[in-house]
């Protein structure tokens, strides 16, 4: 398929796809080892890595198998994916924050 506007193939051929299959396997199978095994000792260090990992394995799914980037649509389908991204993080973030001052501020009051 080649963009409308300038004539350059928006999709990578299989060398992409291939890529990004063996980035995702390998994406999947190294937290999945790092519970199994409990290589690291602290929980804390374990999250932090599968999170880093969900975050590089949402970049590859987005680059080698939804196609987007800066030529696909004149940039249009990216900013698009940009805006999602932020929204999405706001109600996050503001989802948490919420929740752990309710938490905070709304504990119960000492009857004695």
């Amino acid at each position: 398929m080649t963009d409308t506007h300038s004539g350059t193939p928006v999709h990578g051929g299989k060398g992409r796809l291939v890529s990004g299959s063996i980035l995702s396997i390998i994406l999947t199978v190294v937290p999945f080892w790092l519970v199994m095994t409990d290589v690291l000792q602290n929980a804390s260090a374990t999250v932090l890595i599968i999170f880093i990992l969900a975050m590089a394995q949402i970049i590859v799914h987005v680059s080698c198998f939804l196609h987007v980037d800066r030529r696909a649509e004149g940039g249009w389908t990216l900013l698009a994916f940009i805006f999602t991204a932020i929204i999405l993080g706001i109600t996050i973030i503001g989802s948490i924050w919420v929740m752990y001052h309710l938490n905070t501020n709304m504990m119960p009051m000492d009857m004695g």
